[in-house]
């Protein structure tokens, strides 16, 4: 069976809503035995009559309608072709999704992001801030393109490439009298605890720290980012542990100290290892590994 005929569903679609050939054959700027013939054609390929006439006016057959349902459709997908290549055209490089962590998104890639933007307009860079399991989940099944996940992260499906690793710090008020030069699991279970929300991967590193401690006397506070964790802590109504990358900077009314024993967490960017290196893609990226740099200079956490 030969292809379908796009300008006959063109002017099947035109006589249904004139109702009438000469008026379709007006709209299409064709002459009548023109239009006549295209659907004669689309009839006899389907081997059906797709019009029939009722006084004066031509009206689709059950076939037809249908036939004109899905022809609606082809031209829908039709649209959406040429309005995809205008875009390679006019400078599109592509799309990029990007899943990744609160604390890489507020405190690592606003800069990154920033350049992207300056230069590289034609990438479309879509970010979604989720914890790590939901971007893991997304880039095994395709639905994102790569992911800044706290490790550890484990699937055959997965290329996997540490970045940095962060030390975890704690957080407390400065009127907090007596603060150690280091805090134990035993000195912050003693306080009012501001955690991350029980869906983050820092949480559940920070509930192995405290294993031996548990249960804790008091309900921890949880919150959904490490800034408003921060602003608890300022506001003197708990202590907290978070990444040291988001005490860089010194936080009015809040001292940050060590954790004893030490520990940390690792930033790493995952993508499917079947993804095709497009060069959006190969440009995003590059940008991301630039934080395993970035790393390596990055300065000590404020005391």
């Amino acid at each position: 069976m030969r292809s379908l005929n796009l300008d006959q569903l063109r002017t099947l679609i035109e006589v249904i809503e004139q109702g009438s050939f000469s008026a379709a054959a007006r709209q299409l700027n064709l002459t009548q035995p023109a239009v006549s013939l295209q659907i004669r054609e689309l009839e006899q390929r389907f081997g059906v009559s797709l019009i029939e006439r009722m006084g004066k006016t031509v009206h689709a057959t059950t076939p037809g309608r249908e036939l004109v349902e899905h022809a609606h459709r082809i031209f829908r997908e039709c649209d959406f072709a040429a309005s995809a290549m205008r875009r390679y055209r006019d400078g599109w490089v592509g799309r990029v999704h990007v899943g990744t962590t609160n604390t890489a998104l507020t405190y690592q890639l606003p800069p990154i992001l920033r350049r992207l933007r300056q230069e590289h307009p034609g990438i479309e860079l879509l970010v979604t801030n989720m914890p790590t399991r939901d971007t893991l989940e997304n880039i095994i099944q395709n639905r994102m393109d790569l992911g800044l996940v706290t490790l550890p992260v484990d699937d055959t499906h997965l290329r996997i490439t540490p970045l940095r690793l962060e030390m975890l710090m704690a957080i407390l008020p400065a009127s907090t009298p007596d603060i150690p030069d280091v805090v134990t699991p035993e000195y912050a279970a003693q306080h009012s605890l501001v955690l991350e929300h029980g869906r983050g991967a820092v949480h559940a590193l920070v509930m192995r720290w405290l294993a031996k401690q548990l249960p804790l006397p008091r309900t921890p506070m949880l919150m959904g980012t490490i800034e408003a964790m921060k602003k608890v802590v300022e506001l003197d109504l708990g202590i907290s542990i978070v990444p040291d990358v988001a005490v860089a900077d010194p936080i009015p009314g809040v001292v940050v100290r060590p954790l004893d024993p030490p520990t940390a967490c690792t930033l790493a960017l995952i993508e499917h290892r079947s993804k095709p290196n497009e060069p959006a893609l190969e440009i995003v990226r590059n940008a991301l590994l630039e934080l395993k740099a970035i790393s390596d200079d990055a300065p000590a956490p404020a005391a």
